[in-house]
């Protein structure tokens, strides 16, 4: 019976493929478009992801991203240094800068300020240079895709000069970062080097980083900072989802995705459900004569659903095998695009969602089969 269901199926090959790439295109719809989602709203929390030593933040209580901030002040840093169950504590800053190199061409950038004395916060992931070398005077490390922003086609070369608010920069390194949500450079400077690049305020103290004393959680220590001073303080999970919340909730980002997904689904699941559904009435003559042999309802129902599964399975195959070509092939050719790929979250989801296409596809069709009486082969 199963060999007889195939043969059904693909008996007329045209409605059999419409079938399969109907399923197909569902899901490279939801697929996508979900990994692009997650990609995206994953880089707000960005470059500050990469900031991996310190387990808590210490900031403006009324902050609510990582890029509109209040600053502190210097002397912040000794006050939090002075708590219970904190055993360091140093300064950081985040903040935008314009950088102008030798052709008089400028990019606004993402300037990152780390400690001068430990470089906690330093990128890891270097490619040309040594992070001993941003202890030099004016000394900077930009990332690749910021060097090729700034430089356009010319090989990765070190000692190359800019500016940025009048002053000398000197690209000492050249570092891999995850993709911030703004496709500007992100570039690295001791603290002292970083309030130097940019135009002066009276407080630029953008975070303070600290991480807590053995026996002490980061939670714990959190909680003593939050009651001892006027600060937040929040741990490096909670600041990532911090940021990643605001712009959930203040974008339309997840209602522009949410549609495309919300039509992918729709998409798959209404041209596979009609397809399979006018595949059914068509053969309603064969499985009458299937009927009329003494095949029985749960037979049958057990062909239909082999039936429905054969063109689930083989158009996630499909729709995912071209999901993950889209990435491969993407971020090769567009570097804005680095960092987006198919999860495997994503990839079972999806697969949850084919489940349901091939059940309301089957209950479509089945309906029709099970009341179908034997005589209708002699019609």
């Amino acid at each position: 019976m199963n060999w007889v269901a195939w043969k059904m199926l693909n008996g007329d090959t045209v409605k059999y493929l419409a079938t399969v790439f109907g399923v197909a295109f569902g899901v490279l719809l939801i697929a996508q478009q979900c990994s692009i989602f997650v990609g995206i709203i994953g880089r707000t929390a960005n470059p500050i992801a990469d900031v991996r030593e310190p387990d808590i933040w210490v900031m403006d209580p009324y902050l609510q991203n990582s890029d509109e901030i209040k600053p502190l002040t210097d002397g912040d840093v000794y006050r939090i240094r002075g708590l219970t169950g904190v055993d360091w504590a140093v300064r950081m800053y985040k903040g935008l800068a314009r950088a102008k190199v030798e052709s008089g061409m400028f990019r606004q950038v993402i300037l990152l300020g780390i400690d001068d004395h430990t470089l906690i916060g330093a990128p890891d992931r270097i490619i040309m240079g040594d992070l001993a070398d941003l202890r030099q005077p004016d000394a900077v490390m930009v990332d690749a895709a910021g060097y090729n922003a700034l430089w356009p086609g010319e090989p990765f070369k070190l000692g190359r000069e800019l500016e940025m608010n009048d002053r000398r920069a000197k690209i000492v390194g050249i570092c891999n970062t995850s993709a911030p949500f703004q496709t500007f450079p992100v570039m690295f400077a001791r603290y002292s080097q970083a309030i130097g690049f940019t135009a002066k305020e009276r407080n630029q103290l953008s975070f303070i980083v600290a991480s807590p004393e053995p026996g002490y959680t980061s939670q714990e220590v959190c909680n003593i900072i939050k009651k001892e001073t006027e600060f937040e303080a929040l741990t490096y999970r909670q600041f990532f989802w911090l940021n990643i919340g605001y712009y959930l909730e203040h974008t339309g980002i997840p209602v522009n995705f949410g549609i495309t997904i919300a039509l992918g689904f729709i998409v798959g699941t209404a041209i596979a459900g009609q397809t399979f559904y006018l595949f059914t009435l068509e053969n309603l003559k064969q499985f009458g004569a299937l009927k009329a042999m003494g095949v029985t309802n749960m037979r049958l129902l057990g062909m239909v659903l082999l039936q429905a599964m054969i063109v689930g399975v083989i158009g996630y195959s499909l729709g995912m095998g071209l999901t993950a070509l889209f990435f491969e092939v993407s971020t090769k050719m567009l570097p804005d695009l680095r960092g987006l790929h198919l999860l495997w979250e994503i990839a079972a989801g999806t697969a949850v969602v084919v489940v349901f296409i091939i059940i309301f596809a089957s209950v479509l069709s089945v309906q029709k089969v099970l009341r179908l009486e034997p005589a209708v082969v002699f019609r």
